[in-house]
């Protein structure tokens, strides 16, 4: 049986920042992911923000022209135009994306499992066994710290004994390849209680891709059935697909509960959705999920060094949770909005100079995600949390 000083579940965008870091600081990883080739099933629509882009190297011609302009409809259409004077968002070319990172990680010694299923993982005092299956061939590995990177509906917590989420929404939609590359680049959103409960569809044009998409919740629409009445009756208003190609279909579940409370033990973590690492308001990941692997690695290689697996626990969801407060409590006003009368009138509200004030707060504004600066002492084990 071979040994790591790590084990990585899922190679999205949250294993490789953490199987990238990890490595840089001379950990032997293991990264492990059930797909055969990472540029396919992506689960993301890719849009990264400001403060992401602006805090995070990307590597050349992963990412999308830049977006300045929003549009927010009502449910009859009504628009609310905002614009910024900065480049606010850039849709990611998310295959490629993959790929760059995991070869650089390849690069500084990773060794990666393709095509590989997590079975579970067995604790024992210093260290974890992980149990997987390649093309119907069960073996095991060990490892010091197992880190649970596989999605919203996690095993890895539940062989750690760590949190769950227990709210999402659901996300579809279909990637087009734009032919146009002129014209602004802007990203629509539509506010509409059957189409897309307790969260909104959108269209994201910036001239290269179009992604066209549903969220909600799951148990109030069906997720294909939506995609497909806004695609035929509400999209064409807004964008010509016809002589578009379609390229891929995305889907997935999206947690809207906040940074889980219990996110590390001794024996290991999580990140990314796992963790609950998604913004409630906005449901955008993308910055959580490289913001808190950052974190993540950060602990794990001083535990590492130390040869101290308490320090582990300074890995804590509760620091993160107050920082969610109002946006969870909007979470749960919008997840009651299933009324197209009372969505019409909160745009209303929306139209006036408060309200477009607030509108280009949440689109336009740096809080998806505290900065983190970690502080870690062997004699209290506390982290630190700071915010710009």
């Amino acid at each position: 049986m071979k040994y790591f000083d790590v084990v990585i579940v899922g190679a999205g965008l949250a294993g490789l920042q953490c199987a990238k870091l990890l490595s840089q600081q001379g950990a032997k990883v293991l990264l492990v992911d059930r797909k055969t080739d990472l540029t396919k099933s992506v689960h993301t629509t890719g849009i990264f923000v400001r403060k992401t882009i602006e805090d995070f190297g990307f590597p050349v011609g992963v990412l999308g022209r830049p977006i300045r302009s929003v549009a927010l409809y009502s449910p009859h259409l009504k628009a609310i135009s905002l614009k910024s004077n900065k480049d606010e968002f850039r849709v990611g070319k998310m295959g490629k994306l993959y790929r760059a990172i995991l070869d650089d990680c390849i690069e500084n010694g990773v060794e990666f499992a393709k095509g590989t299923r997590y079975l579970g993982a067995e604790t024992k005092s210093d260290h974890v066994i992980a149990g997987l299956e390649y093309k119907g061939i069960g073996f095991k590995v060990g490892a010091k710290i197992l880190i649970g990177a596989d999605g919203a509906n996690s095993r890895v917590a539940l062989d750690l004994g760590l949190d769950k989420n227990t709210e999402w929404i659901v996300g579809y939609e279909e990637v087009y390849s734009s032919k146009k590359r002129s014209g602004e680049p802007t990203l629509h959103c539509f506010l509409d209680a059957k189409l897309a409960p307790g969260y909104l569809a959108w269209i994201a044009d910036d001239g290269e891709e179009i992604h066209v998409g549903v969220g909600g919740y799951p148990a109030k629409f069906e997720p294909k059935v939506a995609l497909s009445e806004f695609r035929n009756k509400i999209a064409p208003q807004f964008v010509d697909l016809h002589a578009e190609r379609l390229t891929e279909t995305r889907g997935g579940r999206i947690p809207v509960g906040g940074v889980l409370r219990r996110i590390a033990n001794e024996h290991g973590l999580l990140v990314g959705d796992a963790a609950g690492a998604v913004s409630p308001l906005t449901a955008g990941g993308l910055d959580p999920c490289l913001r808190l692997s950052s974190v993540a690695a950060d602990v794990i290689t001083e535990s590492l060094r130390t040869n101290d697996p308490k320090l582990m626990l300074s890995y804590s969801g509760k620091l993160f949770r107050t920082r969610f407060i109002s946006r969870l409590w909007m979470r749960r006003t919008i997840a009651f909005l299933s009324n197209q009368t009372v969505l019409e009138a909160g745009c209303a509200i929306l139209r006036t100079d408060f309200g477009k004030r607030f509108a280009k707060h949440v689109f336009f504004g740096r809080g998806s995600f505290p900065d983190v600066e970690i502080n870690i002492r062997n004699k209290d084990r506390q982290m630190f949390v700071e915010e710009n």
